[in-house]
């Protein structure tokens, strides 16, 4: 024979020498998990290896992960049930400790690319991404825009370098984008959550914070997993309305989609493997039945064979040590 693709295989050498696809420090933001505690830090059950930070821990833990290489974090809050109602106005309030946690970090770690969670669900007595109609059960997608462009300004006056509308409400990017520039950040980017699909996999994620829906489901807004075209549409309205970056969320049931935005737009596209994605890995690896690591390799791979420039991931702390040794 005179084709033996096989020789191309025959060592780890070779086979790094032609590989396509590789991952690196530059390619991950670390979602992380805030509290309002000043100190210590609780280890999430449904989320091994993951904690809910408070002031004095977030601040520990990324000294050491910054000297690992990582360029950027996304935070998301805790927020007590007392500050919680149905217009989720605690978000965008001066007594918000989120915004303090942002306004801290910038000063500390002027490198470190901040990106912010903007949506009602850790806000809302509801635990849904925007206002509820509690007569007819809707979720009210034009008054949810005022509430979310006045959460983004805080975050953005509070230091944060990417805004992250995460809520699937119909024209938010527009509404933020617009609103934004009139306050003078037209710097400050947004990370559309453009194909957010309502999915399985959220679930430790909301065990996190304390957020799932207290009735219903998310199905009104965020996407079908049966659909691949409306997620093209969804993108399209974003790129439109001003978004920076567009994201597929999750991450690995959802590579299609990936690649889809890859070849139709000139954004750069992000990925979000999910804390179902994490936990599978996590608690699969537990059991004996894969190699963590390897498994952790093959999803990240997967994501930037499939056209990610940026990949969120609960594993980027993992992946920065392996990438150092």
């Amino acid at each position: 024979m005179k084709i033996r693709p096989r020789r191309l295989r025959l060592n780890s050498s070779i086979r790094d020498l032609i590989s396509e696809s590789s991952v690196s420090s530059n390619d991950l933001i670390y979602p992380i998990f805030l509290t309002n505690e000043q100190e210590g830090r609780e280890e999430i059950s449904s989320m091994p290896g993951q904690f809910r930070h408070s002031r004095k821990s977030l601040i520990e833990s990324i000294k050491e992960w910054e000297k690992l290489g990582l360029k950027g974090v996304c935070l998301f809050p805790k927020i007590e049930e007392k500050n919680k109602n149905s217009t989720g106005s605690f978000s965008y309030s001066p007594k918000n400790y989120y915004l303090d946690r942002i306004k801290e970090l910038k000063d500390k770690f002027p490198n470190l690319l901040l990106m912010s969670d903007v949506a009602l669900d850790p806000y809302s007595c509801d635990g849904h991404d925007g206002i509820v109609d509690h007569k007819s059960g809707k979720i009210l997608n034009d008054e949810t825009l005022e509430v979310l462009s006045k959460m983004s300004i805080a975050q953005a006056k509070a230091g944060v370098d990417i805004i992250g509308p995460s809520d699937m409400m119909d024209g938010r990017v527009e509404r933020i984008r617009t609103d934004l520039n009139g306050e003078g950040f037209q710097e400050t980017l947004i990370m559309s959550y453009s194909a957010k699909y309502a999915s399985n996999y959220y679930g430790p994620f909301r065990d996190a914070l304390d957020s799932a829906p207290k009735f219903g489901d998310k199905k009104t807004y965020q996407m079908d997993m049966r659909n691949s075209r409306e997620a093209l549409k969804e993108a399209t309205l974003d790129s439109i309305e001003g978004a920076d970056i567009l994201m597929v969320k999750p991450g690995i049931a959802y590579l299609d989609i990936v690649s889809a935005l890859k070849q139709n737009f000139h954004q750069p596209v992000s990925v979000y493997q999910v804390s179902g994605e994490y936990a599978m890995i996590k608690l699969g690896a537990k059991e004996g039945f894969f190699d963590e690591t390897q498994m952790m390799l093959e999803n990240l791979i997967a994501f930037k064979r499939a056209g990610a420039d940026i990949i969120l991931s609960y594993f980027s702390i993992d992946a920065l040590r392996l990438l150092n040794d």
